[in-house]
């Protein structure tokens, strides 16, 4: 499996991010409870996640990063799903090489690494400049992971978005994780060929799936 690799997103595929909207309702002083339902709504109608500022009130929330940043203090042990770090290590065995490659702040490359995630490759958006959904980013992460076939990657992630349909058009392999909110109140359908599976464990288990 060594020419084959497995490329992860961060996001509700390795981290449950329920303390991050939470950190966000705190430090706009809103329940946690009236967010979530606005994060849902928002996700509903399929507009983009950041309308859920605006809907409560804050559209001007970019301007309260520096409080969100102190208030979070970066991810955590707890925040990791329970299957990331067992499932990362059963996908080494398998003879898989891993990549996580993510829009996220730069910042997580160091803190992933903290809480004990070893993969060959890990870089985060805001480190090169791209963001998913754009082509760019794909094709960034490809030659991040040294220009291999696309057809010999599989990418995971919880978006049908942001996440499958890029993916498919990259020329990887999708896989859908279904965990989190996009996963749930997504709109569409994955693209025919995608894996689907509900947890990292399922993972390790069907991975093989994705090249029969």
């Amino acid at each position: 499996m060594a020419d084959r690799w497995v490329c992860l997103d961060v996001g509700e595929t390795l981290i449950d991010e329920t303390r991050v909207w939470t950190t966000w309702a705190n430090v706009l002083g809103v329940t946690p409870l009236t967010f979530m339902a606005a994060l849902g709504a928002v996700l509903s109608r399929g507009d983009d996640h950041r309308e859920t500022f605006a809907l409560v009130g804050h559209p001007d929330w970019r301007e309260r990063y520096p409080d969100f940043n102190a208030a979070f203090g970066g991810f955590r042990q707890s925040d990791l799903y329970p299957d990331a770090l067992s499932a990362l290590a059963g996908l080494r065995a398998g003879g898989y090489q891993l990549a996580i490659v993510a829009n996220q702040p730069a910042s997580r490359t160091a803190e992933l690494r903290a809480l004990g995630i070893e993969v060959d490759v890990m870089a985060m958006s805001d480190e090169f400049g791209f963001h998913k959904p754009s082509p760019d980013f794909y094709g960034h992460a490809l030659s991040l992971i040294g220009s291999p076939d696309p057809s010999s990657v599989a990418y995971v992630g919880d978006r049908l978005d942001n996440d499958v349909r890029p993916a498919v058009s990259a020329g990887m392999h999708p896989v859908w994780i279904r965990r989190g909110p996009w996963a749930l109140l997504g709109s569409g359908e994955p693209a025919a060929g995608t894996l689907v599976v509900s947890s990292l464990d399922e993972l390790l288990e069907r991975i093989g799936e994705v090249w029969a």
